[in-house]
């Protein structure tokens, strides 16, 4: 006999079924499974401690997605990892004298157990740690690979230089001319740097978008933005009373007549070469490294310095312009030289208004000039017209530019070309904690690459962080070794890889991960790849999963991988928000800090003292609006967690956390539970042969039971998490509102819809579903069951609603069988109240009749 007053214990219950899922390794899957296979991966967490609510939205989002579609029998791959290597850990060494190594495995530890609470459908023993040397074995085997094929090169080169962290940072770690971890300033220094060779596919990553149909469109756009393809003309300027021409590039050739000076990159090699005999430049050179990218300063004040020289405009012999170097050309963007035309391109202006130097406007929309003034007139198009411009008067825009080009190639003074914005990637960074480049320097053979038999070059563990900077530079013996080729004394590479290098290949890894040899097998990658879907922050947009893409192509150059896409779907899921509390004095305070009381004012919860409410922002430690999941779990329990994540908004905007929403959730919860445990009628027992007969309720409520399945199938297949879980509550009102009498078949299909509502939610709530499940009757676990079938004839609509207008105003509805005899259906609409009225006893001159759609009234 059930025990009707007991409450809904989810923490005894999460863990009950926690432990079930273990013990019979029900989401462990074999490599080569006959089924169709469907490969779904959250990107995998950095382990810093503890999971964040960011956390239990990202991994509830896929292990939806994994759980639904094992249900609907697929061979699902789900697995979990930790993206252990990066600067972090160095520091959190620093800060509590503890190695790297031994922080990161307790936080893993911890992190497992907190995702394990979730309920997550994760096959552990597919766990990878890209910190274990049986993980980055691989990678330097891969980068002695990627040497040969030419696609790994060392340079001395121009840096973005993070002086908090003490390291280089690619372009793409750069954000508006701060370090995308520290926030520091980055400046630019000169150092000898291994990079990969990512430009030469450039073309090939710009093309693939195409077949991304399954990502979201900003995604794409962002990254054809950073690929940044442009076309345009290399040309020659004559540099006056030196035996020398300046290289520029533009992609806007048809303006050169309104060019008004040339800029170069403070790093090129005329820049340098002035700087030798002249202080001032020097100075003003250092001082724009110091200060930061080249890039980030088209954002802020343009700085440039007038070297004294002059060239000569290819197309017009008495037309000279001053050169200047300026800290807003890129030196790795076309030939670090440009001219600027001051009217059409608003950096250009702010640098001419600056320096006082000539606007001439060139192009104009009409025969009537357009006066330059604060803004320039950039945003032109193909059939606007050129003025000021000699021989190029009166042509478009098009026409123009077609013709710049072929005057500049026949003066041999110029050649078009398609430049990148996409810049090589430099992986050196200059840190402990990384994987290791296996390089050796030596004095007589140069760069040599460590033997694959000597793998992996693995990471000293007696260092000490005292000193600034890279401590593998001042370990006594570490660096020190014997050369391959001569045999002679010789020093280890002492940088390690940037940490986007290991998680650029982690998706493979997954699919055979205890493989010792090669990183993963042919059998098992040619099986799960691509990635089906993949999920997680809009912020990889351009980092991590650019760096994927170009990996997965060198992996197949390499003979690694037959594929070159690794993701066919991505879904980027929005950040979670709260409200923010500052203290009198101006603090932040947590959100346990606070209370909200009877009249809504909010106060310190220990003082009573007045809070400040600030507008709700994404959750950060920093504004300390942040809510602890473990509390979360152990208060409501995972599920009521995991439904909140999924009920508010669609997976890719961002949700408010609220405490009416997760109580409102675990109201729910517990009803849902009480409905099952406590049905209004008695049901026939599990597996009961469906009734010859049913009353009209219980038709209705089997049509509702598979109208709801229907529209939960589309939405999960569409990631509308919101909608599918409203279809299922809508359903569980229907079922809570019958009646209590046991007509034909009614406790037949409120068992039907019982457990439709319990298998619907299996994959949101799958501890609950699985209690319930057991609680109907049901032997066999219910992860192990399939996804609910719908019948065809029940979710056919019989009935339409049709329209009914007079002279096309509308009067009124009727509801009738679908394809309805014509005089029934205008003897219904004549008998509708409001039609009668307005027809007073008039004889309407006819009456049309769309099948299925409307009916109007003609007078």
């Amino acid at each position: 006999m059930r025990d009707l007053n007991r409450h809904y214990n989810a923490c005894e219950t999460e863990a009950k079924w926690q432990a079930v899922w273990e013990r019979r390794q029900s989401f462990h899957v074999c490599n080569g499974d006959p089924r169709q296979k469907y490969y779904v991966l959250e990107m995998f967490p950095y382990p810093s401690g503890k999971i964040h609510i960011g956390h239990v939205r990202n991994y509830t989002l896929g292990d939806v997605i994994a759980r639904y579609k094992r249900a609907c029998g697929y061979a699902v791959l789900h697995p979990m990892g930790w993206d252990a290597f990066g600067l972090p850990a160095e520091n959190a060494a620093i800060e509590h004298s503890v190695h790297p190594a031994k922080w990161i495995q307790e936080n893993i530890t911890v992190m497992r157990t907190q995702l394990k609470s979730m309920g997550l459908s994760f096959d552990w023993s597919r766990e990878i740690t890209t910190c274990e040397p049986s993980y980055y074995y691989h990678e330097q085997k891969m980068f002695l690979d990627f040497l040969d094929a030419g696609l790994v090169y060392r340079k001395e080169s121009w840096v973005n230089w993070d002086p908090v962290e003490h390291t280089v940072l690619a372009n793409e770690q750069v954000i508006d001319g701060c370090g995308w971890r520290s926030g520091a300033f980055v400046e630019k220094r000169l150092l000898n740097q291994w990079f990969l060779k990512i430009t030469a596919f450039a073309e090939d990553l710009l093309e693939g978008l195409d077949n991304l149909g399954a990502w979201p469109e900003n995604v794409l756009l962002m990254q054809k933005k950073w690929i940044g393809r442009s076309e345009g003309l290399c040309l020659f300027f004559d540099l006056i009373d030196r035996n020398d021409r300046l290289e520029i590039y533009t992609t806007r050739p048809e303006t050169i007549f309104g060019a008004s000076f040339c800029a170069i990159a403070i790093n090129h090699p005329l820049a340098s070469e002035l700087a030798k005999n002249n202080f001032n430049l020097y100075k003003f050179i250092v001082e724009c490294n110091r200060n930061g990218t080249s890039e980030a300063t088209l954002k802020f004040d343009k700085k440039g310095f007038d070297t004294g020289l002059k060239v000569r405009n290819p197309l017009a012999d008495d037309h000279e312009l001053p050169v200047y170097i300026a800290d807003f050309v890129i030196m790795d963007y076309g030939t670090g030289a440009i001219f600027g035309c001051p009217a059409h391109d608003q950096r250009d202006l702010d640098f001419a208004r600056k320096y006082n130097l000539p606007v001439k406007q060139v192009i104009t929309p009409n025969a009537n000039n357009i006066i330059i003034c604060t803004e320039a007139y950039e945003d032109y198009n193909e059939n606007d017209l050129m003025i000021n411009s000699e021989l190029l008067n009166g042509l478009t825009v098009g026409v123009a530019k077609n013709l710049v080009i072929n005057l500049m190639e026949s003066k041999g003074v110029g050649r078009r070309k398609v430049n990148y914005r996409l810049r090589d990637w430099g992986i050196s960074r200059q840190r402990y904690w990384g994987c290791p480049i296996p390089i050796i320097h030596c004095s007589s053979c140069g760069v040599v690459p460590v033997p694959v038999k000597d793998l992996p070059i693995t990471l000293p563990e007696d260092v000490n962080f005292d000193k600034p900077g890279n401590p593998l530079d001042i370990h006594p013996s570490w660096k020190h070794t014997i050369c391959p080729k001569c045999g002679a004394s010789a020093k280890r590479e002492t940088d390690t890889f940037d940490t986007f290098f290991e998680s650029s290949w982690y998706f493979a890894r997954f699919c055979s991960p205890k493989e010792t040899e090669c990183g993963f097998t042919h059998s098992a990658t040619d099986y799960w790849l691509p990635v089906d879907q993949y999920i997680g922050g809009i912020e990889h947009a351009v980092l991590h999963l650019l760096y994927s893409r170009f990996f997965t192509r060198a992996l197949k150059i390499c003979g690694y991988l037959n594929i070159k896409e690794p993701f066919v779907g991505l879904l980027t899921q929005g950040m979670i928000c709260h409200e923010t509390y500052k203290d009198v004095d101006g603090h932040w305070m947590f959100p346990t800090d606070v209370k909200r009381q009877h009249d809504g004012v909010i106060v310190e919860r220990n003082s009573g003292r007045s809070v400040i409410l600030g507008r709700s922002e994404k959750m950060s430690k920093s504004k300390k609006n942040i809510i602890d999941p473990a509390d979360i779990i152990a208060t409501f329990g995972a599920d009521t967690a995991r439904l909140f994540m999924l009920s508010d908004s669609p997976p890719e905007r961002d949700i408010d956390w609220t405490t009416v929403g997760i109580d409102g959730i675990f109201r729910y919860v517990n009803r849902l539970w009480r409905m099952v445990i406590n049905p209004s009628i008695e049901l026939p027992p599990p597996n009961t042969k469906i009734p010859d007969v049913f009353c009209d309720e219980a038709k209705k409520i089997r049509q509702c039971t598979h109208k709801t399945i229907d529209l939960v199938n589309k939405d999960l297949n569409k990631f509308h998490f919101n909608k599918a879980v409203a279809h299922i509550r809508e359903l569980s009102n229907v079922l809570s509102g019958m009646s209590n009498t046991n007509d034909d078949g009614t406790g037949w299909a409120l068992r039907e819809g019982l457990e439709t509502i319990v298998r619907l939610f299996n994959p949101m709530m799958p501890h609950l579903s699985e209690e319930l499940w057991s609680a109907l009757g049901h032997d066999q676990l219910l992860v192990d069951n399939t996804w609910p079938e719908i019948e065809q004839e029940l979710i056919i609509e019989n009935n339409v609603t049709l329209a009914v207008q007079i002279n096309g105003k509308l009067k009124g509805t009727i509801e009738i069988t679908k394809d309805a005899d014509i005089k029934i259906i205008k003897e219904k609409a004549m008998a509708i109240p409001k039609v009668v009225t307005f027809l007073n006893c008039k004889v309407p001159n006819k009456i049309i009749v769309v099948p299925n759609r409307i009916v109007n009234i003609v007078l």
